[in-house]
């Protein structure tokens, strides 16, 4: 990761408003719990970009109405990426991307752009994220989700390792690194704590997207342990992968959050009953009854295809007599 400080940066007009003040609620419409899988919204309107030049270097384009990232080209390689724009004073953005630093789950920080008011956050590109595949799919064949979702366990479990807490996880902040879209990274740590003693991961701020959010954060002036909330976060990952919509769905928030307090969920019986399980253990309404992000890695609906692919990897051979 390379760190400069550029301060002819053009057209500071445009950034005049922090990039979260720019973005619209993720994964879905602000009524995140329709009926229909969530991602049935209304089309974008798509604004043709304005181009920009970064620190004689990167051409910034303006993002589609509703997307926190900027399309960049580097001007020398020619190379298309992405740019989050923040604050100067999100170092621990930049912090959280210094601990996780080249683990092949975690999209790597390219460059920090230092301008006078701001920090670009230059990554490399994408081929689309999970939620978008998702919602083309439908849902995903158990296959598949066992696949993507080793991945997405393995980014969780990198991450409060090293003693960061995601907060706002979600499908959308999963992306593919190849165009066969096999290969997930976790797109980026915004919103990510990280915490000065790696043992306590107890935090009282409320973070996250409604349909994701877990019941003890819901509870008025509770403090929580950001680990197991990412696990609900994960739990809802996973459902949603597999059943195609949300396991709380309301139009209205209030309603929407009464439900997850609840906890009651219904699983289609055409899962598997190891992927049943998996869900189980993660959406429990009580913290400490989850399972760690090291736990998932070891479920037996995680390992089951391992095995099939270690047993069936010999070749049967008749002996020579």
């Amino acid at each position: 990761m390379q760190v400069e400080r550029r301060d002819e940066v053009v057209r500071e007009d445009l950034l005049k408003k922090p990039a979260a003040a720019r973005e619209v609620p993720d994964d879905g419409p602000s009524s995140p719990g329709s009926v229909q899988p969530p991602w049935a919204a209304e089309e974008q309107r798509q604004v043709p970009p304005s181009a920009y030049l970064l620190a004689n270097r990167y051409i910034l384009l303006d993002p589609p109405e509703g997307c926190p990232l900027h399309t960049c080209v580097d001007v020398t390689t020619e190379k298309e990426m992405v740019c989050r724009v923040v604050g100067r004073d999100c170092t621990g953005l930049v912090s959280a991307h210094l601990r996780l630093d080249g683990h092949p789950r975690i999209n790597p920080l390219h460059e920090v752009v230092l301008g006078e008011e701001y920090m670009y956050l230059v990554f490399p590109g994408s081929s689309g994220d999970l939620h978008s595949h998702v919602r083309s799919r439908k849902r995903l064949r158990e296959t598949e989700a066992r696949r993507l979702f080793r991945q997405v366990a393995e980014a969780v479990a990198a991450c409060h390792e090293r003693g960061v807490v995601l907060r706002d996880l979600k499908l959308r902040k999963f992306v593919f690194s190849d165009s066969s879209r096999t290969e997930l990274k976790l797109e980026s740590l915004e919103d990510a704590v990280v915490l000065e003693d790696g043992d306590d991961d107890v935090l009282q701020d409320k973070r996250g997207c409604p349909a994701y959010v877990s019941p003890e954060i819901l509870r008025s002036h509770a403090r929580y342990s950001g680990r197991a909330a990412d696990m609900w976060s994960m739990g809802v990952i996973l459902y949603t992968m597999l059943v195609g919509r949300y396991p709380f769905n309301d139009a209205e928030h209030a309603n929407l959050f009464v439900k997850i307090s609840r906890g009651h969920f219904v699983i289609p019986e055409c899962l598997s009953s190891r992927a049943k399980c998996l869900i189980r253990s993660l959406l429990r309404r009580e913290p400490q009854e989850r399972l760690t992000a090291s736990d998932v890695l070891i479920h037996p609906w995680l390992v089951q295809e391992e095995k099939l692919c270690l047993n069936t990897s010999h070749d049967q051979v008749v002996p020579d007599m």
